[in-house]
């Protein structure tokens, strides 16, 4: 009798050690799959930016002379704000309403981009995807070179998400925010905590080549 009930107790036990053992993987590739999701985001934004740019400057002034040309110019104007306004509405799904807002980013339309990314913020207090939505924020005043307010912006990714995965990148942009703006100080210092708390990351490498260029610029 006692054999049979030790031996249901070590099945018990095994179980609960393979549920255990299961739950463990399960949050691990959860996360593995959270931080290569950024990982593409980023590299999406980043791809776009360098690659399309340019193109997409002599595309958008192709596409307004004609509209001036027909005569449909405030048509297409209207247009332009009735997406805007759909995204800021949020009517949709959460991932929906974050994919959208990133989605005008990387068409670079970054007032439209700002607009979806408050929105959304606004609208799902609870999303996992609030740190990428802030942080994406702060980036669409970065590239418009609204250097102070990208500043504040990416510091709320900080303060607020100290979690979050997107703290080496939100740090070294704030970096890059305080060299344009010429605050030498607070930029070597941005910088610095990247290399320092972020060894292994892109991000850390690309803070040590701007301290570089600091040095090399006697700032």
């Amino acid at each position: 009798m006692l054999e049979q009930q030790l031996a249901r107790l070590e099945r018990i036990v095994s179980n609960n050690d393979s549920a255990t053992d299961m739950l463990r993987q399960i949050q691990q590739l959860q996360a593995e799959n959270q931080q290569l999701r950024n990982a593409l985001e980023t590299l999406q934004f980043e791809t776009t930016q360098a690659g399309d740019r340019q193109r997409q400057l002599y595309i958008d002034l192709d596409q307004r002379l004609q509209a001036l040309e027909s005569g449909g110019a405030v048509a297409a104007a209207d247009g332009e704000g009735a997406a805007a306004a759909g995204v800021a509405a949020g009517g949709g799904s959460e991932r929906g309403d974050y994919q959208a807002a990133f989605d005008l980013l990387k068409e670079g339309r970054y007032p439209e981009a700002a607009t979806g990314f408050t929105a959304f913020l606004a609208s799902y207090p609870n999303s996992e995807l609030r740190d990428n939505a802030q942080y994406w924020l702060a980036e669409t005043h970065y590239v418009r070179q609204d250097f102070a307010t990208a500043v504040s912006a990416f510091q709320e990714v900080i303060a607020s998400y100290p979690a979050s995965r997107k703290i080496p990148d939100a740090w070294l942009k704030i970096g890059y925010c305080n060299y344009e703006l010429k605050r030498w100080p607070e930029a070597r210092q941005a910088l610095s905590i990247v290399e320092a708390r972020f060894p292994e990351t892109t991000a850390a490498k690309l803070a040590g080549q701007r301290l570089t260029l600091m040095n090399s610029e006697g700032h």
